[in-house]
């Protein structure tokens, strides 16, 4: 029997990871080798903010919000991160150096650390029960295509959009709280009710293409980009009521600690 035992606990110690083992201290987490977060200067709001960029050597942030952030560190949607509304409103400036690492996924972790460090996170996971929309591939296939390695954007007139089909999704929860125009002359901005809008396309990769919208009299942008998708781009829009996955911010620092 306690040969038994002991063999079992052997096994076990084998196909836990190190930070998982009783009696041994937790691995260090992946970090970036610098990064310089500040609150931004200058701030631009929801129509123009959560500019990041990523390269072999780090990531570049300009006026982008801390659940912007969340969502790229933990790969959801931005619609599934819950917490105070400051979260989606406070805008940092940020640049991580990553020595050559690479890849979007790669730097995952890294950020996650540095939301723990710079800015005192802690949060839990929830699944909760609400109306969503779904964006999914339309019968006739998708019009659109990702983007070949070496392949440069080609400049076109419209609504330019660059990034994967989970940060699409994202705008288009954006673009859907955006109230009808009551007049030519009368400018309109996104700040009602968001309805979540989770991407099931299936479609991988970086996207670059434009969309012709003519936002009319008494049409709101929900009608306006339904249009836009099915006929520009192959896509569609579902509404449905299922489950949902969320991150829930129980703390954070407003501004992070120092560089």
């Amino acid at each position: 029997m306690l040969r038994a035992m002991r063999a079992l606990s052997l096994l076990i110690s084998l196909a836990l990871p190190s930070a998982l083992i009783p009696g041994q201290g937790p691995a260090s987490a992946p970090a970036f080798d610098v990064a310089s977060v500040k609150p931004s200067q200058h701030i631009v709001g929801p129509d123009y903010n959560n500019q990041l960029t990523y390269s072999p050597d780090g990531l570049i942030a300009r006026n982008v919000t801390l659940k912007r952030l969340i969502a790229e560190a933990y790969g959801l949607q931005m619609n599934q991160v819950s917490g105070p509304n400051w979260l989606d409103q406070n805008e940092y400036d940020i640049e991580a150096r990553a020595g050559g690492v690479g890849s979007r996924e790669q730097m995952a972790p890294m950020l996650r650390t540095l939301l723990a460090g710079r800015f005192s996170l802690v949060e839990h996971n929830e699944v909760r029960e609400m109306r969503m929309y779904e964006l999914v591939v339309g019968k006739s296939g998708p019009r659109i295509h990702a983007l070949k390695d070496g392949e440069m954007p080609t400049a076109q007139p419209g609504f330019h959009f660059h990034g994967d089909m989970r940060q699409f999704a994202d705008l288009l929860a954006l673009q859907f709280s955006i109230p009808a125009p009551t007049g030519p002359s009368e400018p309109v901005r996104a700040g009602g009710p968001q309805i979540p809008v989770v991407d099931k396309t299936g479609l991988a990769g970086i996207f670059d293409f434009s969309v012709e919208m003519r936002p009319e009299s008494g049409t709101d942008m929900f009608t306006a980009w339904q249009r836009a998708l099915r006929d520009q781009l192959g896509l569609g829009m579902e509404s449905r009521k299922g489950y949902l996955s969320i991150l829930v911010v129980d703390s954070a620092a407003k501004i992070p600690t120092e560089n």
